[in-house]
């Protein structure tokens, strides 16, 4: 036998890693999410704090089932996300005028100073994250990306994550 063959194999060759660019949204978004969460942590905030402390701010005094429409969850389940908001004085109900069946929400003078933290740590958090990029660049990301949000048909500043926790 010639020795300076090589032995055959059937092994195939080894996968090429992920390609594309909803590989890199999705890898980009995790790394995100994750550094996120550990520049509010300090907060005493989640990510889901913060999009609903957003939600609340936008639009005070809208009720906990429109609020529940908006981010596609039974009502029940905006009731348990606003109790723990509510504990930490971050957010108050208040019975509506119109209609005394309902409560609508709004922020705390402690939700707001939080919310202003929460605002300068997202901006730190994007300078941080796009670093790589020109201001130009970080402009057109954002455009085509929204671009891309709107013909998926996402509901704008509603985090789909809302639909999975439990």
């Amino acid at each position: 036998m010639n020795s300076s063959r090589q032995p055959h194999t059937t092994d195939p060759a080894p996968a090429a890693g992920p390609r594309g660019a909803a590989f890199l949204l999705a890898q980009i978004g995790a790394h995100a999410a994750g550094l996120f969460a550990e520049r509010i942590g300090h907060l005493g905030l989640t990510p889901a704090d913060v999009g609903l402390l957003r939600m609340v701010a936008g639009q005070p005094g809208r009720s906990q089932r429109a609020l529940a429409e908006d981010l596609g969850v039974v009502p029940s389940r905006v009731v348990a996300l606003i109790d723990a908001l509510e504990g930490k004085d971050l957010v108050e109900r208040r019975r509506s005028a119109e209609d005394r069946r309902n409560y609508e929400l709004h922020l705390t003078a402690q939700g707001k100073r939080a919310l202003g933290a929460v605002s300068r740590a997202a901006a730190a958090h994007e300078d941080a994250l796009l670093a790589a990029l020109d201001p130009e660049q970080r402009t057109h990301l954002r455009g085509l990306l929204e671009r891309v949000a709107a013909e998926q048909q996402l509901t704008p500043g509603v985090h789909p994550g809302y639909r999975n926790r439990a």
